[in-house]
């Protein structure tokens, strides 16, 4: 059987919801004089009644004083506003003008970063916004201790600090891993997952890491360094149906190491049979998903016994997981058709061969737009000659 690598895409690689943000400090290190631009600005801004209002104020601020000292402030404020009226191009567009203008306090960081997830979009700003965010927040983490403080009082402030900057640190780590999806780039991936490990390297998300290094090496076309971080993906994160998946498939049909596929994919199995709805997500998007991880298990399984069947003859067991991914991959038309193409070649197997069976699967696989359409028609217009004979 020649030797096939297709592209496998399955949404919801990071399902999850968001960790909750604390308050967090405006602008820290201006002071504002009375009477002076910034001054009237903050005092229309906090009095407006509505976000549209303090855009306003904000309008009227910069088209009277772009010159001022207080301008990447203001690009802050927008950001804040921007974000309640859910216009996430606004948010970034003003974020990454306050970081043009090297003003990188962490309210505007979290800021760009919660309008990059919510927008789905990708860019470098995306990563460095993410990336930079980890000495303020430490910064945030360790205050200096004001005089006339007690140190009850002072430990309260310290803990409560402490529990801030985790806060904002676990929400920056997730923004980063919702966007490296987005990046179409390999290499670019790579790249940001090294300065991600470096800027965060007591990060608890080494399983998630790992995963995302496997994922960049494979579109890198590094197929060595694919596997490695394979391995290293369903060793740190052993309860990622999604890793456990792609690396027994690709431990099948690259590797052909038909065992530790074999091992693999009944993990990624008992993972998938034991998958629980997530909040938000439909009853109908669930079943898919979940089919979808389990015929793809079965598809490694079947393949991994057809390929001991060369040795064994037993071809059996390959049809029976075979059967049951063509099944289940209703969802996945590139994988239903692989599914089915194989299943259409272990009935052709057997002896005698089944053609009836063979003829099923392979009218099914031919019908389906796939990279295995035309290897589909081709077999089967050869075991239609076989079974009339």
């Amino acid at each position: 059987m020649r030797k096939v690598l297709i592209s496998v895409l399955i949404a919801g690689a990071m399902l999850g919801l968001a960790p909750r943000l604390s308050a967090q400090a405006v602008c820290p290190g201006y002071s504002i004089v009375i009477n002076t631009p910034a001054d009237e600005l903050t005092l229309a801004y906090n009095g407006a009644e509505k976000p549209e209002e303090q855009v306003a104020a904000l309008d009227k601020f910069m088209s009277e004083h772009g010159d001022d000292k207080f301008v990447p402030c203001a690009h802050e404020y927008y950001t804040m506003t921007y974000l309640k009226l859910n216009d996430y191009d606004k948010v970034i567009e003003h974020g990454e003008k306050a970081l043009a203008l090297n003003h990188r306090d962490v309210m505007t960081l979290l800021n760009l970063a919660k309008a990059y997830v919510a927008s789905g979009k990708v860019s470098d700003t995306a990563f460095e916004a993410v990336l930079s965010a980890a000495d303020p927040i430490k910064t945030e983490s360790n205050p200096s201790r004001p005089p006339n403080v007690n140190d009850d009082e002072w430990k309260k402030e310290v803990d409560a600090a402490a529990q801030q900057a985790a806060e904002w640190r676990a929400y920056i780590e997730y923004a980063f891993f919702q966007i490296i999806q987005r990046e179409p780039d390999g290499n670019k991936r790579i790249a940001w997952l090294d300065k991600y490990a470096q800027t965060y390297p007591e990060s608890p998300n080494a399983g998630k890491l790992n995963f995302q290094y496997y994922l960049a090496y494979k579109m890198a076309g590094q197929a060595d360094k694919a596997m490695e971080y394979g391995e290293k993906a369903v060793a740190t994160d052993p309860t990622n149906v999604m890793a456990a998946n792609l690396f027994a498939y690709d431990l099948a049909f690259l590797k052909r190491d038909a065992d530790r596929a074999s091992e693999i994919a009944k993990k990624a199995l008992d993972l998938a049979s034991g998958m629980k709805k997530p909040e938000g997500v439909s009853d109908e998007q669930f079943k898919n998903d979940q089919d979808s991880q389990m015929g793809m298990a079965h598809l490694t399984l079947g393949y991994a016994a057809y390929a001991k069947a060369e040795k064994t003859k037993k071809v059996g067991p390959a049809i029976e997981d075979l059967k049951a991914a063509g099944e289940l991959l209703h969802a996945n038309t590139a994988l239903q058709a692989q599914a089915l193409y194989l299943l259409g070649n272990a009935y052709e197997f057997e002896y005698p061969p089944d053609h009836k069976g063979a003829l099923d699967a392979l009218t099914r696989a031919a019908a389906l737009a796939s990279p295995w359409q035309a290897q589909s028609q081709e077999l089967l217009g050869k075991v239609k000659k076989a079974a009339k004979q």
